[in-house]
């Protein structure tokens, strides 16, 4: 048993019981109560309560239907609110748990509006902390951004466009545990979807390219943010070149547009390099 403070006991023996031997389904009876106890674990500070056992079983429960339809639009709603947590490994585990249920199909137009306010507004951007482990913030918000990207009731076009504001907002905080390639793949996904014109599929960059403008007038150093998104985009023209792997799709998926979007990708960031 595990307890911090005042948070929920955690029975960290049970879930790695379950965890070896092949996450079992436990009694329909029990069912909401152990979802509501793997919820409280995705918050835990501990990073090998929050990242271990509880969330294999999580993710393999979901994947396998142990836990229904209505019992994942439950733990939605409460992954949702997490954006708005106080802790940073809550908000941070948020859309790890949100991916597992959008990409099992389901969606609540509310998820996506919470993801929408937290993603670009969020500011502790670090990759990996020695006391409370991964935090991704940007990974996990990327991974959630392309299953979104795929899911037939999200419009795409609102995912480039999210993923462009959160590559344009000021931070001090450089990418160095290939956030820039998760971004890239939750973008690479999005642009699959096949309804998108070659000017959706392109006009998102846009915004990226008057930042790239702007950030060169009279700045002596390439921002932080300007050199997170150049390889943000180095690994996408790679993904549009090669194709990028999506559950249940046998071999790696081109976008429809890959080669103007490989245009357009090498005109964007030769602004950065202009002057230098």
């Amino acid at each position: 048993m595990t307890k911090t403070d005042d948070r929920p006991t955690i029975d960290t023996a049970r879930w790695l019981y379950l965890y070896e031997n092949d996450c079992p389904a436990p009694a329909a009876a029990e069912l909401p109560a152990l979802v509501a106890e793997l919820a409280e674990a995705l918050r835990h500070p501990d990073p090998d309560i929050r990242d271990g056992a509880p969330y294999v079983v999580l993710r393999t429960w979901i994947r396998r239907d142990v836990i229904d339809g209505p019992l994942r639009a439950r733990l939605g709603a409460v992954m949702a609110d997490r954006f708005d947590d106080p802790e940073i490994q809550a908000r941070t585990f948020a859309p790890l748990v949100l991916d597992m249920i959008v990409g099992r199909g389901d969606f609540d137009p509310a998820w996506l509006a919470a993801f929408w306010r937290w993603f670009p507004a969020e500011t502790d951007l670090r990759g990996y902390d020695p006391g409370l482990g991964w935090l991704h913030a940007v990974a996990h918000g990327a991974d959630l951004l392309g299953g979104f990207g795929l899911h037939p009731e999200v419009d795409p076009k609102e995912m480039l466009a999210l993923a462009a504001e959160r590559l344009v907002v000021p931070t001090g905080e450089l990418f160095a545990q290939q956030e820039d390639d998760r971004l890239a793949r939750g973008i690479a996904r999005t642009l699959t979807r096949p309804e998108l014109s070659e000017a959706d599929s392109l006009g998102w960059l846009d915004a990226i390219e008057t930042d790239f403008a702007a950030g060169r007038r009279g700045a002596p150093t390439v921002a932080a943010h300007t050199s997170n998104a150049m390889r943000t985009l180095r690994m996408l023209y790679l993904l549009a070149d090669t194709g990028v792997r999506i559950d249940g799709v046998p071999a790696p998926v081109r976008p429809p547009h890959a080669e103007a979007l490989k245009r357009r990708l090498t005109e964007v960031p030769a602004l950065v390099f202009q002057g230098a």
